[in-house]
């Protein structure tokens, strides 16, 4: 979960909170006068971004670049570009804060580059707020199924019970999902139940549920 500034300055110590206010005024500057020196030179704050964690601590580093995105307003060139040229934490740390920037739907592309990827904190951040708001049913219920085929907790999706309820299509998805995991041996994501309950209209009965809960998927490895 993206911690606030205050919540931030409560637990860092006071050297990472030093550097944290210089990175945020150097934001804040950019957004202020957006003209950069040069086609090859990144702002300073955009470097601040990529040595968060080793500042901030590796459990503040998602928090301390979404509040660096957000202080330097990142247009969608930016954020591509800290995306594509970024390690997996700094990817999702922007996955994460799409949703608090000005971009409309225009960062959907990178939503989708991350839900095409197996890296399950990826696809855990694409399905955040941002995900909730733009993506179209069709690519919505897609990105559930990810969540299912990579042992994504379907917690990690955004307002899941209002985009799901009632969804006759997406509970057939799922229904196929679980017969070919079924006919192929292999144990059917017991959040699958979560999912299939919440497809039924209010005044029906859950679907039916899968009868076995997949294996907890391995914790990946983290990058700062």
């Amino acid at each position: 979960m993206l911690k606030s500034r205050k919540e931030l300055d409560a637990e860092l110590g006071g050297a990472a909170r030093a550097w944290l206010d210089e990175a945020l005024a150097e934001a804040a500057h950019d957004a202020a006068t957006p003209d950069t020196p040069g086609p090859y030179t990144s702002p300073p704050w955009e470097l601040r971004y990529a040595a968060a964690g080793r500042h901030c601590g590796p459990e503040h580093a998602d928090s301390a670049r979404s509040l660096l995105l957000v202080e330097a307003r990142a247009t969608l060139p930016t954020v591509t570009r800290l995306y594509e040229q970024g390690t997996a934490a700094e990817r999702r740390a922007v996955l994460l804060t799409l949703h608090r920037l000005d971009l409309g739907a225009t960062a959907l592309p990178l939503v989708e580059d991350a839900l095409r990827a197996n890296d399950t904190r990826l696809v855990a951040a694409a399905v955040g707020p941002y995900a909730a708001d733009h993506l179209d049913p069709h690519a919505w219920r897609h990105a559930v199924l990810k969540c299912l085929f990579t042992e994504v907790p379907v917690a990690a999706v955004a307002r899941l019970d209002n985009r799901a309820r009632g969804d006759a299509e997406l509970a057939r998805m799922l229904g196929d999902f679980a017969d070919e995991r079924t006919a192929a041996g292999r144990a059917v994501p017991e959040d699958l139940r979560t999912v299939l309950a919440l497809t039924a209209p209010a005044d029906e009965g859950a679907h039916r549920a899968p009868p076995t809960a997949a294996p907890a998927a391995p914790a990946p490895t983290e990058e700062f």
